[in-house]
């Protein structure tokens, strides 16, 4: 190996390290310096979510901003260290209990289906089949980092995935946008992303892809997919800062008749209320998921009962979660979201809403059936 290749496997691994750190480390509204004060989320309280999208308050001079939340980068990797190292972790007697299992998947019978349906793959991967075409979100099919452990990996070689009509991304981040499973893609498959990450694409020679900002929509056939404000951040680079990219969730009206919700990773945030307002729901998928501890986790992700008051506020029809059992990113075991899922939505009466499909599983609209 010469040492230049040395120095760049280095400052890969470099790379990729703080950015797995750091994933945790930095607030959702991690802005940058150049971020005017009149673009906080102070000054936009009383605007709708369109009219901040309208106004590009979500725009600064060379990254985006979270105008739904004011913290800063200031203190959070002392934060992170804190939380690492020195905090108590309630939940560390249940990790013996954590289960490994490997995902298949029944493609033939997605694939006989006529209608609509979701499969739940891993983590936040999502395979919606919407008539004859297959959708994908946020593909991730191998593992992390060596340090991050997959209880979940696929027994099954994801070239079998049945070719995407689209893929979908809804943020940066490396649990979210894996390079190793988008190289799988055929070069002409269409990606769907927010703002930013074009050279990416291009780097993997992925020539047909689309940048969305918050409202704006791709029409194919009779779908329609609308990029969708919500309360996060990105980031791929340590070493250039976060939020160089856009970060959002997905309305999906279906060809095949229903409206599914993606909310991506996200925070609690009132923009659900104008969202449900707008929209009509049938399905809303919440990432729920590295949600423990609230105090450091609570600006980028929702809790159990945080998820069940945005379904309530977006008048979803069906609440299904994503984002759990396969990697441990926060204190909660990665079996414990569909526990606590259910007994929120129970606690509000809405336990008949759950669609409740284990990993590798399908949900049909058609006859409202896991399988």
């Amino acid at each position: 190996m010469t040492r230049r290749k040395f120095m760049q496997k280095m400052a890969t691994g470099l790379q990729i390290g703080l950015g797995s750190l750091l994933h945790q480390a930095l607030p959702p509204a991690a802005e940058a310096a150049d971020i005017t004060k009149d673009k906080r989320a102070s000054h936009v309280s009383g605007l709708s979510l369109r009219e901040i999208a309208e106004r590009r308050l979500h725009h600064g001079n060379d990254r985006f901003h979270n105008p739904f939340n004011n913290n800063s980068i200031a203190g959070r990797m002392g934060q992170v260290l804190a939380w690492k190292l020195f905090s108590r972790n309630r939940f560390r007697q249940f990790y013996d209990q954590e289960p490994r299992v490997r995902v298949s998947v029944d493609f033939d019978g997605i694939l006989a289906d006529q209608g609509v349906s979701v499969t739940l793959l891993r983590h936040a991967t999502l395979i919606i089949k919407d008539q004859k075409d297959i959708l994908v979100i946020d593909p991730v099919y191998f593992g992390l980092f060596r340090f991050i452990k997959d209880f979940a990996p696929l027994d099954f070689d994801p070239a079998d995935i049945p070719a995407p009509r689209q893929v979908l991304i809804t943020h940066g981040h490396y649990d979210h946008l894996d390079i190793k499973s988008l190289s799988l893609l055929h070069k002409e498959t269409p990606v769907i992303t927010p703002l930013g990450y074009a050279d990416t694409l291009d780097e993997l020679n992925l020539a047909r892809h689309r940048e969305l900002d918050w409202y704006q929509t791709v029409a194919d056939g009779g779908r329609q997919i609308t990029l969708l404000p919500c309360n996060h951040w990105s980031m791929r680079n340590p070493l250039t800062g976060p939020n160089r990219s856009l970060w959002g969730s997905y309305l999906i009206r279906t060809a095949g008749g229903p409206t599914i919700y993606v909310s991506g990773d996200t925070g609690y945030f009132q923009g659900f209320k104008e969202i449900g307002r707008e929209f009509n729901i049938d399905l809303a998928i919440f990432n729920l998921g590295a949600y423990e501890p609230r105090w450091f986790m609570r600006p980028s992700h929702m809790n159990p009962e945080e998820t069940v008051r945005a379904a309530e506020e977006l008048g979803a029809r069906r609440l299904m979660i994503a984002h759990w059992g396969t990697f441990r990113l926060g204190d909660e075991p990665v079996h414990f979201p569909p526990r606590d899922i259910r007994r929120a939505a129970n606690e509000r009466n809405l336990g008949h809403h759950l669609v409740e499909p284990n990993l590798g599983q399908t949900y049909f609209f058609n006859d409202n059936r896991v399988a």
